[in-house]
């Protein structure tokens, strides 16, 4: 079970490494982990994602809560929806024959091209852990020279109330971008434009 965390702490020296410390310490896998400042001064977040099963995750929000700069642990896997981002850059091999499919490719994910040399492309991608992934694999017969990348970063979703004072949830559902990334993969694959498909009535 893959769990992620969103960590309010205050601004400590050593902090980071009494966070890991504590993980590392019950046998925990941290898949990713990444902290930023927020909106408050003196006051970062951090955003971990860990793999174990649902007492140990249990047992690592509460173990969190016992550090002192510890503000507060939520579990968003638990907590409802959430937005989730990874980043990546990635430097391609890019011959002047291989360089517009590499920017197809890039279209399809929608990359943005960051550096440009006369042998290589740099493509900065954003998204969800799958996108990412998909991304490499597709980038990948081309020569991937270097990646780097960030944790992953995330924010429960805000919604909107209603006149009921429920509070319904507009955001994006990544599974329709995903089906969207697939399609026009797909065709142009076929050698075939999403707009000559529609106009076609297929």
């Amino acid at each position: 079970m893959r769990c992620t965390f969103s960590v309010l702490t205050q601004d400590s020296p050593g902090v980071l490494m009494r966070i890991s410390s504590l993980i590392y310490r019950r046998n925990f896998n941290i898949v990713s982990l990444s902290v930023s400042q927020t909106a408050t001064p003196g006051v970062s977040r951090f955003t971990i994602m860990i793999d174990g099963d649902e007492w140990a995750l249990e047992q690592v929000s509460k173990q969190l809560m016992k550090l002192v700069e510890v503000i507060s642990v939520e579990n968003l896997n638990k907590s409802g929806k959430f937005v989730e981002r990874w980043l990546s850059l990635i430097k391609v091999s890019a011959t002047m024959e291989t360089r517009p499919h590499i920017l197809q490719i890039a279209d399809v994910f929608r990359c943005r091209v960051v550096d440009m040399g006369s042998d290589a492309l740099t493509l900065e991608v954003t998204g969800d852990e799958g996108k990412m992934e998909a991304c490499k694999e597709a980038l990948r017969a081309y020569g991937i020279l270097e990646i780097a990348g960030s944790g992953s970063v995330a924010l429960g979703r805000a919604g909107f109330r209603g006149n009921g004072g429920s509070v319904t949830d507009y955001g994006k559902d990544e599974r329709y971008e995903d089906e969207a990334y697939k399609f026009k993969y797909l065709l142009a694959g076929a050698g075939e434009s999403s707009e000559s498909f529609v106009s076609r009535g297929a």
